[in-house]
């Protein structure tokens, strides 16, 4: 038996197992009723009529953090290829809404869909790409194999292996293996992304370190007017003392608030601004703050709906696409997902405000950004409630130390640069290679 059979009897008996529960969300929570019956090749007459343009370049990003970095690289192709018909998919309805709000240059948005054989066929017929995108690692079975039948070309942009997904992948490497003889091409973001799939088994000529595209998409979405808009509407001026705390996980917030609570006995005028990872969580983090005896709490929902912050200190952020905004009011950031076991989130959005950020020992996922942030004094780590207090006393209690530090974490993100246009040459190259486009000027 083939390997993408044995993996389609696996599929099927997980969709036996998984159906049923992912239905019972749906009615329960209205998770997933946007999305499901995109993804299952139920898509609008009027999303394909919109494609329109050569060469058809399909871009997948799985979710917000992905679209950050698909962003740049996609505006880097559309400045390449004026007329190209470019399709951008997102397997999350967050990260669908935020592609809609800030990724131009798209000729279509589209959910991607579910990897069953007739699925993937039906919709990879109907969108007909020259070639396929998915940014960082995306790998599923049957579609790059009816993409490569197809002759279409595959190219992996900002190529990420974390520790957690090295593991699996080695763990079934002999799979992975035959799957990678079906891509084309592979910029990765790190040498130690590019050690991780090449011993996964990508052949090491299709191997280039490109860097992260990310940092081209937060330099350009970084500007005044962001700041003030996000200023003006939670009521919070200029020189009051903002403690972010921006996707947090379960056992994190309990932590902030406790070291919150103590920083009001020196900054009193404080403010804690907290944004769950996960917008489901607001019910919980809403409890745990009025449990820490903070009633005066206001919510980004209540702040959108009209009402007016007054003098309410604890503001929970519980709306997709706010962060990277809410990043630019903070005086000091902890970033979370890393005083719990979840390998960290994204430190260099507030890095790109010129922000330092603190973080928990749980890195696994970000080991090089925090490796740039550390070396220039703007990421700090932190092991427990204790440190995290320390660091954050220190920091205020020096604003110049506090600034330089910020900005030399802005010079890092500033400084790396350029990755998306590296990406989009890779992927005109292949286009070349494959008839795609003839007379690219890459250069």
């Amino acid at each position: 038996m083939s390997y993408t059979g044995i993996y389609n009897i696996i599929l099927f008996a997980a969709a036996v197992v998984l159906l049923p529960y992912y239905g019972f969300k749906m009615i329960v929570t209205g998770k997933y009723r946007k999305s499901l019956g995109a993804k299952l090749g139920m898509i609008s007459y009027d999303v394909f009529a919109d494609m329109k343009g050569a060469p058809r370049i399909w871009v997948h990003a799985v979710s917000v953090g992905e679209v950050t970095a698909a962003a740049p690289i996609i505006a880097s192709l559309r400045d390449m290829f004026p007329q190209a018909c470019i399709v951008l998919s997102t397997s999350t309805e967050t990260g669908q809404d935020m592609a809609r709000r800030m990724v131009s240059g798209v000729t279509a948005y589209m959910y991607f869909p579910i990897d069953i054989p007739w699925v993937v066929s039906k919709v990879v017929n109907r969108v007909k790409p020259d070639i396929f995108i998915p940014v960082e690692t995306e790998l599923w079975p049957n579609f790059l194999r009816i993409c490569h039948e197809r002759d279409i070309g595959i190219v992996m942009a900002n190529g990420r292996i974390s520790p957690r997904s090295y593991a699996r992948y080695s763990k079934t490497r002999y799979f992975w293996r035959k799957m990678m003889t079906l891509i084309d091409a592979a910029g990765m973001i790190s040498p130690v992304d590019a050690d991780r799939i090449r011993d996964i088994g990508l052949e090491p000529s299709k191997i280039t370190v490109m860097g992260n595209a990310k940092y081209d998409g937060l330099a350009a979405r970084t500007n005044g007017a962001l700041h003030r808009d996000s200023a003006d509407r939670l009521a919070i001026h200029e020189g009051s003392p903002v403690f972010v705390a921006g996707s947090t996980h379960e056992g994190e917030e309990t932590i902030i608030l406790d070291v919150y609570g103590k920083l009001l006995k020196a900054w009193p005028d404080c403010l804690l601004i907290i944004v769950p990872r996960h917008i489901e969580r607001r019910g919980d983090v809403l409890s745990l703050v009025k449990r820490t005896g903070s009633n005066d709490c206001i919510t980004m929902t209540e702040i959108n709906g009209g009402k007016r912050r007054t003098t309410e200190r604890v503001i929970v952020v519980d709306v997709i696409g706010e962060l990277f905004k809410i990043y630019s009011l903070a005086t000091v950031v902890f970033c979370g997902g890393s005083l719990v076991p979840r390998g960290g989130q994204n430190i260099l959005e507030a890095a790109a405000w010129g922000k330092v950020v603190l973080y928990g020992p749980f890195m696994e996922d970000f080991t090089d950004e925090k490796r740039l942030l550390e070396a220039a004094g703007a990421g700090i780590t932190v092991r427990n409630e204790t440190e995290l207090m320390h660091a954050i006393t220190r920091l205020l209690e020096n604003p110049d130390d506090l600034a330089s530090r910020g900005e030399a974490g802005r010079a890092v993100v500033m400084s790396n640069r350029g990755a998306s246009r590296r990406y989009a040459e890779l992927i005109a190259s292949r286009l070349k290679i494959h008839d795609k486009v003839e007379g690219i000027g890459i250069g």
